[in-house]
């Protein structure tokens, strides 16, 4: 398996960043073995879903991210389970998040965003964690979009859990507009559900089409992410991707 790429910044300004997409089932299972497979990713960028958002989930975040070698950039309780956390390379120009409209007898929904810089690169972010329910989902899609337009930024990452496999509406519509890092550059394992039998892909980042994508996949084989780590860490698997970050505005 060809290594993958480092995180750096180029002589013109451009930045290659590590984004890892991860569903953490609300830190309910080893929380060490978590840490240890987010530290091993050595990512930038850290996009959660189902972080936790009821007592005491700021401090519960808090002590993930510093375990991981991470420090929180949004989300968690107050965006209904999407989260960002970011390296110290990050330099951060503005963050929100978003509650989406609430279907009767559905779990609330959100979106974490942000804005960040590294070096001459400047990327929007997004997090989201789509409904079980279909023609919600397809809805959420939508909005996803929308909301990644309204950044305002050039370039930008999407990613989280979709509850839905590639051939799925929801996930043809975002597809269509951004790349499928997944499909551009494969890298690793392509299926995120479930570490002990890995037989579909739910779990996805997506970028703008001017974004490079160098690698995108499930870890496996990276140094220091470990198979019993994978497995005690939570229900999913997790996927990271290398991006190239133009240089601009």
């Amino acid at each position: 398996m060809p290594q993958f790429p480092d995180s750096r910044t180029e002589p013109d300004g451009s930045a290659v960043v590590r984004v890892l997409s991860y569903n953490i089932r609300s830190m309910r299972d080893d929380t060490d073995a978590l840490a240890r497979v987010i530290g091993a990713c050595a990512p930038d960028l850290v996009l959660l879903q189902e972080a936790p958002r009821f007592f005491r989930w700021r401090k519960k975040l808090a002590r993930l991210a510093a375990a991981s070698g991470q420090v929180i950039l949004s989300g968690g309780g107050t965006a209904a389970g999407p989260a960002l956390l970011c390296s110290l390379r990050a330099t951060v120009e503005r963050t929100e998040d978003v509650l989406l409209p609430l279907t009767p007898g559905q779990h609330r929904r959100g979106f974490a965003t942000a804005v960040v810089r590294f070096g001459g690169a400047r990327v929007g972010v997004l997090s989201c964690h789509l409904s079980l329910q279909k023609d919600e989902r397809y809805e959420q899609s939508g909005l996803l979009l929308d909301r990644l337009a309204a950044l305002g930024v050039p370039h930008a990452v999407a990613g989280g859990d979709l509850n839905e496999r590639p051939d799925g509406p929801a996930f043809r519509r975002i597809a269509k507009d951004l790349q499928d890092c997944w499909a551009t550059a494969p890298w690793g394992d392509e299926h995120t559900s479930t570490p002990s039998r890995p037989h579909q892909r739910i779990d996805a980042l997506f970028a703008t089409p001017g974004v490079e994508v160098l690698a995108c996949g499930v870890p496996r084989g990276l140094p220091g992410v470990r198979e019993d780590d994978l497995r005690a860490a939570t229900d999913h698997l997790p996927v990271l991707a290398a991006l190239r970050i133009p240089a601009g505005r």
